[in-house]
């Protein structure tokens, strides 16, 4: 397929909506929406910005589920070159009080709750502390009117905006987004990242899934991820294929939306894959219109995809949100048994080389070491994380993954492990050292340890060793409760282990791989 001419991802829309205005762009639970409406919604969001004194490099952030109006919202900041801050919904109060003085958000759209998450009172109690004074406004885009906040209403009924003035708008070296990812630091790490490489990159990524007008890509992963925003977004737009979106994943709706809008492609992870096929309401017909997509994960995971599920021609990928969510995928058109053992060539622009972990010199073909990529990457963290750019960056300009790998002779990269600390839980990175400070948050801890253990459904499981203080009871499902009020559901520890010791060094610092070696000798 022709590449879009297009730089800026308002100008992608305004290029869709102009080629196919009729046609679906995204289907979602509050309704079909066509090209030429989504570019219409986005047009008038971004009049109401600009005339409220949203500019250039102004960041706007969205506290918002899976919806169409977190798509509105983020192709009407795009127009005006904002910069776009997506949060988590799973954020918890201290992480959203950490986003939000790290990122510098002035503009804030959100939905009142989620469950039990009760954002709109949040965001009113940390704006109170007085932390965050460069938060200007909030639009509350859900829910009853209340005192403070804006009617997201009342940006749907501006009129829409008009040609920008030189120098006003986006340009495509702009950072169209920043995401926030967890790091081996106890703080997530922001990510901006650029117009033109997500639309590069993600055209990419759709070429190698074989995507086309008119495919319907399910998308129960959150938009706020890099695997959302600047994958699976760019990626499906950048093809004029539809988005079908569903407001969080569950596996019963998936598989109804699956049937329903006849779903040709979907972005999946093993633990969603095992959770679809294990359904009691998954049966093959119900996901025969499925062809491709992308997975990440050992071979049995993408042969699952492919055998069990249905996408037959589902991609295996590698990447980080650091380098707009993949570089390489394997191309929908090799053998599944290819796409199964490795995870392709590197994308279009994009370079790999491995290095010796110790010695740091350059490997050959076959031989396992560091991975190093360059190409469409980050220019650098940013905020607080950007101390770690000496750390992750090359005097030339290679970006450190912290993966270990190989190439074989062909050029086709072949993931081994991570060599760094981080647990990936269902496809989530997760940092041990932010779920051990808020363990050690709670009075009775003296100190805590925290590793992953191989685990047949999330990938890997949170195993947390606890030293409680002197003289002090703990009770683990106590800190398990402590940890919920604190983090994100997906970084809660699975298991707590009550202990008189964890393994240190004679300087204090933990021994990680001693720890892991004592969760794996405990498994049940």
């Amino acid at each position: 397929m022709q590449a879009p001419f297009s730089r800026t991802v308002f100008d992608l829309l305004a290029e869709q909506a102009a080629r196919a205005p009729d046609a679906p762009a995204v289907i979602a639970r509050e309704g079909t929406v066509s090209f030429a409406g989504l570019h219409d919604a986005a047009s008038r969001v971004a009049g109401a910005l600009r005339a409220r004194g949203i500019g250039r490099g102004d960041a706007v952030g969205i506290l918002i589920n899976n919806r169409k109006e977190w798509l509105e919202i983020f192709f009407g900041a795009a127009a005006l070159g904002a910069t776009i801050i997506p949060l988590s919904t799973w954020s918890k109060g201290p992480e959203l009080d950490f986003l939000l003085e790290d990122s510098g958000i002035k503009c804030l759209f959100l939905i009142e709750r989620l469950g039990a998450q009760a954002f709109a009172d949040e965001i009113v109690a940390l704006k109170a502390s007085g932390r965050h004074p460069g938060l200007e406004r909030f639009v509350l885009v859900d829910g009853a009117p209340r005192d403070g906040f804006e009617s997201y209403e009342s940006y749907r009924a501006s009129a829409p905006i008009a040609a920008l003035p030189p120098g006003e708008g986006a340009s495509a070296g702009d950072t169209l987004v920043v995401l926030y990812t967890s790091g081996s630091s106890n703080r997530p790490k922001a990510v901006p990242l650029q117009h033109f490489a997500a639309i590069e990159n993600g055209f990419n990524i759709g070429e190698r899934q074989g995507l086309v007008p008119g495919d319907r890509v399910l998308i129960s992963i959150p938009l706020f991820w890099s695997y959302g925003a600047v994958n699976a977004l760019p990626a499906t737009l950048t093809h004029g294929a539809t988005l079908v979106l569903q407001s969080r994943f569950e596996p019963g709706e998936a598989l109804d939306l699956i049937e329903q809008h006849g779903c040709t492609a979907l972005y999946t992870l093993p633990a969603m894959t095992n959770a679809l096929v294990a359904h009691p309401a998954f049966a093959r017909d119900r996901t025969r219109t499925l062809r491709t997509g992308v997975t990440i994960g050992a071979p049995q995971d993408v042969l699952k995809a492919a055998e069990v599920l249905g996408a037959s021609r589902i991609c295996n990928i590698y990447g980080s949100t650091e380098t707009y969510g993949n570089c390489c995928v394997t191309p929908n058109g090799w053998s599944l048994d290819e796409r199964a053992h490795c995870q392709g060539p590197p994308l279009p622009g994009v370079s790999l080389r491995i290095r010796h972990a110790e010695s740091g010199a350059l490997l050959g073909p076959g031989e396992t070491g560091a991975v190093e990529v360059k190409g469409f990457l980050m220019p650098g963290y940013l905020g607080d994380s950007s101390r770690h750019n000496v750390e992750v960056m090359t005097h030339d300009g290679w970006f450190r993954t912290g993966d270990l790998g190989h190439l074989d002779d062909s050029g086709h990269f072949h993931f081994a492990g991570r060599s760094s600390e981080m647990i990936k839980r269902s496809g989530i990175n997760v940092s041990p050292a932010e779920v051990e400070e808020a363990l050690q948050q709670h009075p009775s801890v003296g100190i805590a340890g925290v590793t992953g253990l191989a685990d047949p459904h999330m990938g890997e499981a949170i195993v947390a060793f606890v030293v409680a203080k002197p003289g002090v009871q703990v009770d683990a499902t106590e800190l398990v409760a402590h940890c919920r009020e604190r983090l994100s559901g997906y970084k809660v520890p699975d298991v707590v282990r009550l202990t008189e010791a964890l393994p240190l060094t004679p300087t204090g610092k933990l021994m990680r791989r001693e720890l892991k070696a004592l969760a794996e000798a405990g498994r049940d």
